[in-house]
């Protein structure tokens, strides 16, 4: 949502840049999740893995979070089906879940079209938008939207705690 945010708005006032823009649009997060599984696959085929997993390392899986369609222009599982794949984890909303299970199409989608994606991502770059600079804005947000409920559980349990001891 936030790099589409960035190309609606050079849509609007960049006229020699907003074809490219338009094209871009609404594809640029899965392009980055399916780089993001690439990483994670060769990360985790590696030898150096291997050597771990031989000594009882596990794998971690990617968690796609929240991946309701925000922008009603979307189908409304488009982020659900283009991140299907092994070892990953895929929280949905209730209606997102509702609706995938009414029409959706399971198959791993996860590693199609990734030439397409990397090109995707590449083709930032003529726009200025540092996908880098995204995902650490991405990152540090998500991180934040954990936080808070976190804290607010532990600080329930320290109360719930207290309140026992007392009792």
């Amino acid at each position: 949502m936030l790099v589409d945010k960035m190309l609606e708005k050079i849509m609007q006032t960049d006229s020699s840049r907003a074809e490219l823009a338009s094209e871009l649009r609404g594809r640029v997060a899965t392009a980055s999740a399916k780089q993001a599984y690439q990483i994670y696959q060769e990360i985790f085929n590696s030898r150096r893995f291997k050597q771990l997993a031989a000594k009882g390392g596990r794998t971690q899986q990617l968690l796609w979070a929240s991946t309701s369609t925000k922008n009603p222009d979307y189908p409304d599982l488009k982020y659900v089906e283009d991140l299907i794949g092994p070892e990953t984890i895929n929280t949905l909303p209730q209606e997102t879940l509702s609706a995938y299970r009414d029409h959706g199409q399971p198959a791993a989608r996860l590693e199609d079209d990734l030439e397409k994606a990397g090109r995707v991502l590449a083709q930032l770059a003529q726009l200025d938008i540092d996908i880098d600079e995204v995902s650490g804005q991405l990152e540090d947000e998500g991180v934040e939207k954990f936080n808070k409920p976190f804290d607010s559980l532990m600080n329930t349990l320290e109360e719930k705690r207290g309140n026992a001891l007392k009792g």
